[in-house]
């Protein structure tokens, strides 16, 4: 996102002065060395011509700068981004996510959201960390995550996912026919070839999934997956651990059947969220339907059933 050009005049008391000093007179919100990468990056014109940092001004020059904003300043801006509230009150907000949205910029993605979204709805955010965010889904992940209105909230909210007293549901479609309930209980951490991905790594952290087979189909299982630990990408890994990858996942797994040609994501939904109230210290759930394309990819493997 680029600011709108600024037309300015070198004032008579910056006669003398290198250009890159005039320009960090005049903009004293911008740091010298920004102003001399825009120089030098031809985003400053003089008099409508190129200049050097180093050229000298004597006052009366007409200057032209198309600023760029550094991308890491867009993370904390507000934007208007629909948010799908489930419950909000004085001490946290509950989100029902949809796919697409990635939760915390970073590296690619510096706007857009749920961080830009949250500052938009709740502007009290900003004087917490991270805007509130407690946890996170993956950007193609739907479902539900937790966001504190206050440093006292979010703190607690810390500490019970630390203790594993955070219930965390998801549904998850499944490759293959899943036989029995079951826990995984495998360490994860970075993939030692690509550094991008996770895998069960011997010296990774401590990561338990339990799973319950909801329904089994001819070629793969609905699962609901209740996390003890949250590792990055913690389902995924564990599933296509045991030979059985989310249905749809362009990282884990392989797109081999074409019933999920059209499913742009990972089937991977969290449905149920439990917590400890911070304020009121009440037990409290909440529950997400399993969103509509998901719905509509499961339907395409029920008429398919196992009797396994």
């Amino acid at each position: 996102m680029a600011n709108d050009p600024l037309n300015l005049v070198v004032p008579s008391d910056c006669a003398g002065l290198r250009l890159d000093q005039a320009l960090a007179r005049l903009l004293p919100e911008h740091s010298r060395s920004r102003l001399t990468r825009w120089v030098r990056d031809h985003r400053v014109s003089v008099e409508g011509r190129s200049a050097d940092p180093s050229d000298p001004v004597w006052g009366g020059e007409r200057l032209r700068i198309d600023p760029t904003t550094d991308p890491k300043v867009l993370a904390y801006l507000p934007q208007d981004i629909p948010l799908d509230v489930v419950y909000e009150d004085d001490t946290l907000i509950v989100i029902n996510k949809p796919p697409g949205l990635v939760v915390h910029p970073g590296s690619g993605n510096w706007e857009g959201t749920l961080l830009n979204a949250l500052l938009q709805h709740a502007p009290a955010l900003s004087e917490v960390p991270r805007a509130g965010i407690v946890h996170r889904l993956d950007k193609d992940t739907s479902g539900l995550l937790v966001v504190a209105k206050t440093l006292t909230a979010q703190t607690d909210l810390v500490r019970q996912l630390q203790a594993h007293t955070v219930r965390r549901i998801y549904a998850a479609l499944a490759r293959g026919v899943v036989p029995r309930d079951d826990k995984i209980e495998a360490p994860i951490g970075r993939h030692p070839v690509s550094r991008t991905r996770m895998a069960v790594v011997a010296r990774g952290k401590p990561a338990i999934t339990h799973y319950h087979v909801v329904a089994r189909y001819l070629d793969a299982t609905l699962l609901e997956c209740r996390l003890e630990t949250g590792r990055t990408h913690q389902i995924r890994v564990h599933l296509a651990s045991i030979g059985h990858p989310i249905v749809g996942d362009p990282v884990y797994g392989k797109r081999t059947d074409k019933r999920a040609d059209n499913f742009e994501r990972q089937a991977l939904h969290a449905q149920q969220l439990g917590l400890i109230h911070p304020g009121s210290r009440q037990t409290m759930t909440w529950n997400a339907p399993i969103p509509d394309d998901m719905q509509r990819l499961i339907k395409t493997f029920e008429g398919h059933t196992s009797h396994a």
